[in-house]
């Protein structure tokens, strides 16, 4: 497995790939509210690789500079079920800890909230709908405060 991140145009064409089949194609979601204004040239991701081929994704950016905002997290089908969602994130969450953040928040839809509470992600709102999809937001602390 291969891993690519940043604002590259190969790996933001790569991360829109995934984006479109799973998010337009598989759940119907308006391309025109997928793609939204957050996808600038300088928006960076982490796309994961097998032979070749983009296999899964999540979009990078901060709310702040304390503040992880992961968005967009997608696996394609066929990878499904074989940890990479959670190495995605993970990953990411690595890379804001080293930039200084230290909380994450996201907007989970609701039938995803399990996998989240297993990455420690606790629930801090009523359930919401975001582009059609009921959908909580969700934190987390990236640092134990000791």
């Amino acid at each position: 497995m291969k891993e690519y991140f940043g604002a590259l145009p190969e790996t933001q064409a790569a991360a829109f790939y995934l984006r479109y089949q799973v998010f337009v194609l598989e759940q119907k979601i308006s391309p025109d509210l997928e793609f939204d204004l957050l996808d600038t040239p300088d928006r960076k991701y982490l796309v994961f690789f097998k032979e070749n081929i983009p296999v899964g994704t999540i979009r990078y950016q901060k709310i702040d500079a304390l503040t992880l905002n992961p968005d967009r997290l997608c696996v394609g089908r066929d990878y499904r079920k074989q940890g990479l969602g959670k190495k995605l994130l993970k990953r990411i969450e690595e890379q804001a800890i080293s930039e200084g953040c230290i909380h994450s928040i996201l907007s989970a839809e609701v039938s995803a909230q399990s996998f989240y509470e297993k990455l420690s992600y606790r629930v801090v709102s009523d359930v919401f709908e975001e582009d059609g999809i009921p959908c909580v937001k969700m934190q987390k602390d990236l640092v134990s405060a000791n």
